[in-house]
């Protein structure tokens, strides 16, 4: 059964029976019992190591012309493969899905990020059980397994410390996983799962986050080979670099200070000309055309022009920083004798480099989300601070367009190789002879899992954990590993993402642009049928830089009619444009943890819930009211934090400060609006109670704060202008508590823990009450407020 040509079809492996029973006592026992042993991988099984940066682009790193020094990548080319026609989603999650199982990330439910989902079959987010992953086929293999980092996999709905936890990493076959669950991380003040238990590292001072998860890795290989030194590992580790928050110490974009002074203009033309030298574009490669609307550098003020330098800067310090980091992982492996015999799979990016940092960049990514824009002037007083912790920041589209160098547009934009194609390094000495290789066949992230498969020795499963499997969709690429110019075997791959769409066929591209990444507030409503299709022949214009559609009208409709197949057969229609409305589930549609609930009771210990997991305070009335204990005998005793959501770049809390109950409501960090009392609360039990009456009439709109002790009134506010759609994707609900980064500088960022007792804390939404209307408890605030308008 452990042979490939007579088992591991059926995964687990069935057991078997350990022997015959021939006597009563074991003394008489004639026939020998088989030893109950686990499945083990293949005689000749590689380890395997598979590794993805974020956010990158074809033209960042140095392994492909890129001006980001990454050594590990440099190191790992020269003894390995590097693909020049490799390609992914055009956006995180639905890469990393299509990574773990080998089939297209619509054919299993992710044809958005997880929090974007929807209840469309292609997008729902939910992995069907038809698709086993690579860490659960190679874990019922013999394998042990692990990830680190990024995961941005699991429902937003299971994120909980209810679960269902099938869908996390230990549930999807790793035995080990310490890292994020979400889009993004901030790598200074982190919250991380180790399995399914939230932690929080030690945030001494140098602490980060790619420092830590590299450490977490190379611990847990040098345990497999000291317990398991025969036992093959399969490690997934998934930096948060290089998306936003480009977090990294300052003396990493030093080492790039004023490189990138002369422009994204100049920095593309550079960039081409290496890439032309290294081999990995043709020599006849044309910088294709330049974005619509992005301005050209030598069109930038002064302020912008520092300011985006001093974003480029930071990004190439952040991507080299955790290149370096890798290398000490790969060092680990050389370290242990186990090098040369792990089938390395560096993914140099999950999409293309990142546009939605807009035209200027932006301090706090989430404004831009918001359709808010930076203002230059602002920003540029903040220059010194950029990449630390009181930033968030994300580099303008000019730089985004410059890392996908020579190709158009960028991440989200997958009718365009701008947002499709990164660069892979192969790295298996004992199985590649061709050290430094070039490979020029066309390649997509679903080939990973057949390539890993076949190298292993291993088939493809028919049926796992008791499910028949929907077949694997891309194409091993083991072919390519000792025959350079073998013809290709991937000929036909579609690609969609948020209505920008395209279909490849044997060197032929017909692709639409339907949007623009920076603009991700209200862009439903353009119809699909009017957007304008290009035609390229990428075998004689490899950067799609020439559009034909007009030249070749009968070429181009018979790919567009090949795309509708093809869109058809894998689950895209209907085609769905919205960006931000999505990440609010009752806007999108998809299954919500609380089921409508409309008052939540929190105990007092409650910790690290996403927002999906708690009630929906955004656009409606709202009431926190909590049950808490002042210890201590003076009256200003009681310090710290009752309940908080969100952190420094959004959110609000309630919070004690020299005994005086607070609520500070954090827009963006743009706008911090705090309500406190005059007088501390005295010893004892209290009920502090925070009313907001929202003022209707839209989205983000402000409101009235009604702060009341003991159902006395002790202060009020207005909150002029509040979030709309999400306040982060990686700070927390949390009670008695502030995780993660805070939301006021008001308490300490760490020891904000609430001196006193929280008992409970309940959160109730209310409908927005018309005119003269009264909510029961209110004390009359709706009435008042909405009375007044």
């Amino acid at each position: 059964m452990s042979e490939f040509n007579g088992g591991r079809y059926v995964l687990p492996e069935p057991e078997r029976p350990a022997g015959v029973v021939t006597a009563l006592g074991i003394d008489e026992q004639t026939a020998p019992f088989t030893p109950v042993r686990p499945t083990a991988a293949p005689a000749e099984a590689p380890n395997v190591v598979v590794v993805v940066l974020d956010d990158l682009g074809f033209g960042t790193s140095s392994a492909f012309g890129g001006p980001c020094r990454m050594p590990t990548a440099d190191r790992l080319a020269q003894d390995g493969l590097r693909y020049t026609r490799f390609h992914v989603t055009a956006l995180c999650s639905p890469t990393r899905q299509a990574l773990m199982t080998g089939r297209n990330h619509h054919s299993v439910g992710m044809g958005g990020t997880t929090e974007m989902a929807t209840s469309a079959p292609g997008y729902t987010g939910f992995r069907p059980r038809s698709a086993a992953t690579m860490a659960r086929t190679l874990q019922a293999n013999g394998y042990a397994t692990a990830a680190f980092g990024k995961w941005h996999q699991t429902p937003p709905s299971e994120i909980s410390p209810v679960g269902p936890f099938d869908r996390w990493p230990t549930g999807e076959g790793f035995d080990h996983f310490y890292g994020f669950m979400g889009a993004e991380m901030n790598h200074w003040s982190p919250l991380l799962y180790e399995g399914t238990r939230p932690v929080e590292p030690v945030r001494g001072p140098g602490y980060h986050l790619t420092e830590d998860l590299v450490d977490h890795a190379v611990d847990w290989v040098r345990t497999q080979r000291t317990m398991t030194p025969d036992r093959p590992f399969f490690t997934y580790l998934a930096f948060g670099a290089s998306h936003a928050p480009l977090h990294v110490a300052p003396e990493w974009p030093e080492r790039y200070r004023g490189a990138f002074d002369d422009g994204w203009d100049r920095q593309r033309e550079r960039t081409l000309a290496r890439q032309k030298e290294l081999g990995v574009v043709p020599e006849h490669t044309e910088l294709a055309p330049w974005a619509e609307g992005v301005p050209r550098w030598d069109e930038l003020g002064d302020d912008q022009r520092a300011l985006g330098a001093r974003f480029m800067e930071t990004f190439a310090g952040f991507t080299e920083h955790a290149d370096t980091q890798l290398g000490r992982f790969v060092a680990a492996l050389e370290g242990l004798g186990e090098l040369d015999d792990t089938l390395f799979v560096y993914l140099l990016g999950d999409n293309g480099a990142s546009g939605e940092g807009g035209l200027e960049g932006t301090l706090v990514e989430h404004r831009l989300g918001h359709g808010i824009v930076d203002d230059p002037a602002e920003m540029i007083t903040h220059l010194d601070g950029l990449g630390g912790p009181e930033s968030y920041p994300i580099a303008p589209v000019g730089w985004a367009l410059a890392m996908n160098t020579p190709y158009q547009w960028t991440k989200q934009v997958a009718s365009h190789f701008g947002g499709t194609r990164d660069g892979l390094v192969v790295h298996w000495p004992r199985g590649i002879a061709d050290r430094g290789g070039l490979r020029h066949q066309f390649h997509h992230v679903v080939d990973v899992l057949p390539t890993v498969l076949e190298c292993a020795g291993l088939p493809h499963p028919t049926t796992v954990d008791g499910v028949t499997q929907q077949p694997i969709e891309g194409v091993s690429m083991r072919y390519t590993f000792d025959t350079p110019a073998a013809p290709d075997r991937h000929r036909t791959q579609y690609f969609e993402m948020c209505g920008n769409r395209g279909v490849y066929h044997e060197g032929w591209t017909a692709v639409t642009r339907h949007g623009v990444p920076w603009e991700m507030v209200g862009t439903g409503g353009t119809s699909f049928r009017d957007d304008v299709w290009e035609l390229y022949d990428t075998r004689t214009d490899p950067s799609q830089a020439h559009d034909l559609a007009a030249e070749h009208p009968a070429q181009l409709a018979a790919l567009q009619e090949l795309f509708l197949m093809e869109a058809a057969k894998y689950r895209v229609f209907p085609l769905d444009d919205r960006v931000t409305e999505r990440e609010n589930p009752q806007i999108a549609g998809r299954l919500d943890l609380l089921g409508g609930r409309r008052s939540v009771t929190f105990h007092g210990r409650t910790r690290r819930l996403i927002e999906e997991a708690t009630p929906n305070v955004k656009n409606t009335s709202h009431t926190v009211v909590a049950d808490v204990e002042v210890d201590g005998e003076l009256d200003a005793d009681s310090e710290g934090v009752i309940v908080a959501q969100g952190g420094r770049f959004g959110g609000w809390a309630l919070y004690c400060r020299e005994g005086r109950p607070c609520y500070v409501y954090n827009y963006f960090g743009i706008r911090v609006h705090t309500v406190g009392a005059e007088e501390p609360m005295t010893p004892g039990r209290h009920e502090v109670r925070m009313d907001f009456c929202y003022d209707g009439g839209g989205l983000g709109r402000g409101g009235e704060v009604v702060l009341s002790v003991d159902g006395a009134k002790v202060a009020s506010g207005v909150v002029d202008t509040t979030v709309p759609y999400y306040f982060s994707f990686d700070e927390t609900l949390d009670v008695g508590v502030d995780l993660g980064t805070p939301v006021s500088d008001d308490y300490p960022a760490v020891g904000n823990e609430f001196t006193g007792t929280v008992h409970t804390v309940r959160i109730d939404l209310h409908e927005g009450p018309e005119d003269g209307e009264t909510v029961p408890g209110d004390g009359g605030l709706y009435q008042r407020v909405m009375t007044s308008q």
